[in-house]
């Protein structure tokens, strides 16, 4: 769900520490019940406004957020996904490994601990070491956010 306005929420350079929403975005709690519309159907929170970075919005609170910058959240294996048609107008996710899940193209937001790398694996993510195809570097926003940020 990409908010229609023009976008305004600058995108991050080569060696920036990113967008000032990223790191709330990465630590939020999505799919849990609103705090103010929970009796509500459908109050399952799952959206993100990228100029408040107030926390998770159900579809109820969109209403407070009609002019902002909204992302969709979704899930994939129990892990939280965003479009990639909807995070790379707002943020560079170069080398971040990207998945098609229901004809869409994703990112995942966080890590996703693997056990062990399997057989024959040349390349793992820079931070967690989960497999990766060839071209990659990062198999999630959040390893490519902790490079910036650390490294």
């Amino acid at each position: 769900m990409v908010s229609p306005r023009p976008i305004q929420v600058p995108m991050c350079n080569a060696g920036d520490m990113g967008p000032l929403w990223l790191r709330p975005l990465l630590e939020t709690s999505f799919f849990v019940p609103c705090k103010i519309h929970g009796v509500s159907s459908k109050s399952e929170c799952n959206m993100y406004c990228l100029d408040c970075m107030g926390g998770a919005l159900c579809s109820y609170c969109l209403v407070h957020h009609r002019d902002h910058y909204i992302v969709q959240i979704r899930r994939s294996s129990y892990h939280n996904v965003v479009r990639v048609s909807e995070i790379q107008k707002v943020l560079d996710i170069s080398g971040v490994q990207t998945y098609i899940i229901n004809s869409a193209r994703i990112v995942f937001l966080n890590e996703r601990p693997q056990p062990r790398p399997g057989k024959g694996v040349t390349n793992t993510c820079e931070i967690c070491n989960r497999s990766l195809l060839d071209t990659f570097r990062f198999c999630s926003l959040g390893c490519k956010e902790y490079t910036n940020r650390y490294l």
